[in-house]
């Protein structure tokens, strides 16, 4: 590779005696796997840089599936995540690491992390900064879902009535209710990622899980098991 990436580390493991792995997310890249030569050595000047939610320069070298970290350099200090905003910044990055694939450059994706972290390091409620961020990983995915019109009929969504989500289709006019159903409203506010009540918070969050599911599996998100006992 050429020159300094703008990265930030979503997971970082212990590796040998004095090394770590890192998984990074980059912004021309993607996803890149790092192995740092001992960064956990008492005499290296990275072991307080290669932490998650700190803006860095990396630049790395190789061909394999795990590069090798050739340079680091924090470009600020970490951002100020806690409580319930760095659980959420931490599902965030869970997220990305489960669902994208590795060496996949997502330029946009990664300016849209860096305003969910910004969002997450100066806002007291967490929601609205996770809501927009699956929707653009969702759409940075390809999962491309009309918001603003019904898929039965072609017609702009009534903010008035009731759709139901049918899987790859889109949104069909419905008189029932359940967890797959969503106000006009409601939809608008999702394809705006403008959330001006709890309710539409509570809808994108409902949707959201449901078109996360089919990517994420069956196996829990750590993050999440961590708030709860966090909570408990």
């Amino acid at each position: 590779m050429d020159g300094l990436q703008r990265c930030f580390v979503l997971h970082r493991r212990p590796y040998s005696e004095s090394s770590l792995i890192l998984d990074v997310f980059s912004e021309e890249y993607g996803r890149v796997t790092l192995l740092s030569k001992g960064a956990r050595s008492k005499r290296s000047n990275l072991k307080g840089a290669l932490q998650p939610f700190t803006p860095l320069l990396l630049k790395w070298s190789g061909n394999g599936s795990m590069k090798t970290l050739r340079q680091a350099e924090a470009i600020s200090l970490g951002l100020p995540l806690t409580g319930v905003n760095l659980y959420s910044a931490m599902y965030v990055n869970e997220l990305i690491a489960r669902v994208l694939a590795s060496e996949i450059p997502f330029p946009e994706l990664f300016h849209d992390y860096l305003q969910a972290l910004t969002e997450l390091a100066h806002n007291t409620n967490p929601e609205p900064a996770l809501r927009r961020f699956e929707l653009a990983l969702l759409s940075a995915m390809g999962y491309g879902v009309d918001f603003l019109h019904c898929a039965g009929t072609g017609e702009p969504i009534d903010p008035t009535m009731t759709y139901r989500y049918r899987e790859q289709k889109g949104f069909i006019a419905s008189v029932r209710r359940d967890n797959l159903t969503f106000l006009g409203e409601e939809l608008i506010a999702i394809s705006e990622r403008r959330f001006l009540s709890k309710t539409q918070l509570q809808a994108a969050k409902r949707f959201t899980r449901i078109a996360l599911k089919p990517y994420l599996g069956g196996k829990p998100l750590k993050s999440r098991e961590l708030f709860r006992m966090k909570q408990s």
